[in-house]
């Protein structure tokens, strides 16, 4: 270990040591022109369980590769190394106590943790305002923070692999996220905000738990690759309707949006005008209601493609804005008109 620059391959700004089975790294054999001139430093695929913080020596390193070692923390010199944009520590042994405190403070635009042991995404990641991608596929997450929302340069985020229930509706927004990859998980519903994500073009929901899709995802209008294989929703379909009856308060305003009856702000308190804008119009297009909080809740069958047939949730005033909802995908179930899904979107639907 004495001989460092020996080991490794060096040449614009590209300093090697991957695959030599080191067991520890120090950067005594490395000259200062190098220190100062790296800016790529590959340890991947070594024995290394930790590193010294004299690693803040690379003080003009951008991109670091850790990856396949059997690191338990990240040490605190990696918080000095202020140039540094992606860094990838797949495959190693750490979880969310193995983070310094200021690691939030990187200027860091990737980050891979997939491969390790987070049972929660530290927070210290949520501070990482100029992150780009973010990858922790394959690691032991249950959840996912509501502080996801603070990555707003978010554009790839990967947590396939985990032990996920649901999607919070914060990741809703992120104005940027082109890629949300959440297969193999455990996640049951999909909420109706992520048609906030005008951005997203690949969603990747294979091997959960969905039975339905929320209507709201046709609104998504760049949406070009929808995974879905191996959900209950593909080869089994579930009818579920809810239904509460409504309050007074509602069935005052679905009188007044029904038959059009004028009012003004000076006739309303500021509480009831809100209220009277939140009116949801029926999408029966044989009833002219409104519901307000109270509706039911129906599978109705959505053609994708001209080809698959998928049960999105359907919300109705009331129970007899209901029709008959075969549960054979093969049936002649009501669809959407052609017209719904433009010809240039969702060109994968993958099913099976």
């Amino acid at each position: 270990m004495e001989n460092h620059e020996g080991a490794a391959a060096v040449g614009d700004g590209v300093l090697d040591f991957s695959r030599l089975s080191l067991t520890s790294f120090s950067v005594d054999g490395v000259s200062s022109d190098r220190k100062r001139d790296t800016k790529q430093l590959y340890l991947n695929n070594n024995r290394l369980t930790s590193l010294s913080s004299s690693l803040c020596l690379f003080w003009n390193l951008e991109f670091l590769d850790l990856s396949n070692n059997g690191l338990t923390t990240i040490c605190e010199g990696v918080t000095r190394l202020h140039g540094l944009k992606t860094l990838i520590a797949k495959n190693n042994r750490l979880d969310e106590l193995s983070l310094p405190k200021d690691f939030g403070s990187l200027q860091l635009e990737v980050l891979n943790f997939s491969g390790n042991r987070f049972q929660e995404i530290p927070l210290q990641c949520m501070k990482l305002l100029r992150l780009q991608s973010l990858s922790l596929g394959g690691n032991r997450l249950k959840s996912i923070p509501a502080e996801i929302e603070n990555l707003v340069s978010l554009e790839l985020l990967y947590l396939g692999g985990n032990l996920i229930s649901a999607i919070p509706p914060e990741v809703a927004n992120l104005p940027y996220l082109t890629y949300l990859v959440l297969c193999d998980n455990r996640i049951q519903s999909v909420p109706p905000q992520l048609t906030r994500l005008h951005s997203l073009r690949s969603l990747s929901l294979h091997n959960n738990l969905l039975t339905y899709l929320p209507r709201e995802i046709l609104s998504l209008v760049h949406l070009q690759e929808l995974s879905l294989r191996g959900n209950p929703l593909v080869v089994r379909f579930v009818k579920e309707m809810t239904y509460d009856p409504p309050s007074l308060l509602e069935l005052a305003g679905r009188t007044i949006k029904s038959r059009n009856i004028p009012y003004f702000p000076c006739d309303l308190p500021s509480n009831l005008l809100r209220y009277l804008d939140l009116a949801s119009k029926c999408p029966n297009p044989k009833c002219a209601g409104v519901y307000f909080d109270s509706c039911v809740r129906q599978i109705k069958f959505v053609d994708f493609c001209g080809k698959y047939r998928l049960p999105l949730m359907h919300y109705l005033c009331s129970p007899e804005c209901t029709s008959p909802c075969n549960s054979n995908p093969q049936s002649d179930a009501e669809s959407e008109d052609e017209s719904t899904v433009p010809a240039d979107r969702l060109q994968r639907v993958l099913l099976g």
